[in-house]
């Protein structure tokens, strides 16, 4: 069985009883985005379940997962892929403000391995999450977004609170180099504005939600060399604008008078590259997140670090 085929008879069960489409037509929808157009294969179901989401009716936390008996039992840093139904024990070790109505809670998960961002959808109608306390955590799917993965609370987990003290695990990296490139998709972008998605715009799209009007956003992503090993590094819009001295709405107004994004990125790499940076954060994927930065002395002569840079 494909891959592809594997997905459409998975996607298949999900709505079986919502609408009328066979495995056939579904693994055809598949094909035509990761052959013709070349969309990854996870970014391809994503886009088939968002589409049959809104055939439906339905919201995302609607649909069930493996039914909470035969799901793999997961550790924080285990979780290595989206759209996977898992059973959870951790601490609650952080809680912020919800950015919007549909989401409940949000924060941090953690375990020995390490820590893991939650959310919990408010329709889930779920009891309250307490930081500092232990949970069992029964039937909760899985999700990425650029390397770093997250898991989400819907109406088919179950929470029982434990009377147990998990120790959390530091899953932090400091590294210290020399910033001596800024990548492709840096500097002032767009994101989509759908609940919890955040992911950046390619020409005015979500993979996953299709055509949006975007939010604006700030990001780096930059590379450090300390002379032996090259990290890549994620700065977010508290870290770019603390690195470069560049506000977003000051970065709004460059590209408005330029009529081009593109100024921004290039005055962050006029600000920034050449210098010495001590970067404190999590790994997801290939990426460090930059959590803490500290500015070094000394700039260095990028040339020769750029060509090692470039070729990772």
């Amino acid at each position: 069985m494909t891959d592809l085929h594997t997905h459409a008879t998975e996607i298949h069960e999900q709505f079986d009883d919502q609408i009328d489409v066979s495995v056939e037509e579904i693994e055809e929808r598949l094909d035509t985005l990761v052959n013709e157009y070349k969309v990854p294969a996870e970014e391809a179901r994503r886009s088939v379940i968002s589409s049959y989401l809104d055939d439906a009716g339905m919201d995302r936390e609607d649909l069930g997962g493996g039914g909470g008996d035969g799901n793999e039992q997961k550790k924080a840093a285990e979780v290595d892929s989206p759209e996977e139904w898992i059973d959870m024990t951790v601490k609650v070790v952080d809680l912020w403000e919800p950015r919007s109505d549909a989401v409940a809670q949000v924060g941090l998960l953690g375990d020995e391995t390490g820590t893991i961002k939650f959310t919990k959808w408010s329709k889930s109608e779920l009891d309250e999450l307490e930081e500092g306390k232990a949970y069992d955590l029964r039937n909760v799917v899985t999700d990425e977004y650029e390397g770093r993965f997250s898991v989400k609370l819907n109406r088919t987990t179950t929470i029982t609170e434990i009377d147990e003290d998990i120790e959390v695990g530091d899953d932090n990296l400091t590294v210290e180099g020399a910033l001596v490139d800024i990548q492709s998709g840096s500097g002032l972008i767009k994101r989509c504005p759908e609940d919890d998605c955040t992911r950046v715009l390619q020409n005015g799209r979500c993979n996953e939600h299709g055509e949006v009007e975007g939010e604006f956003d700030l990001r780096i992503k930059g590379v450090l060399d300390d002379g032996e090993d090259v990290t890549e590094v994620i700065f977010d819009k508290d870290a770019t604008e603390a690195l470069t001295g560049i506000a977003l709405e000051e970065a709004k107004e460059m590209a408005m008078d330029a009529l081009d994004t593109s100024v921004v990125a290039d005055e962050m790499r006029e600000k920034t590259l050449g210098l010495y940076y001590r970067v404190t954060g999590p790994t997801y994927g290939r990426y460090l997140l930059a959590d803490e930065t500290e500015t070094l002395t000394g700039p260095v002569d990028t040339e020769q670090a750029l060509i090692k840079a470039r070729s990772i």
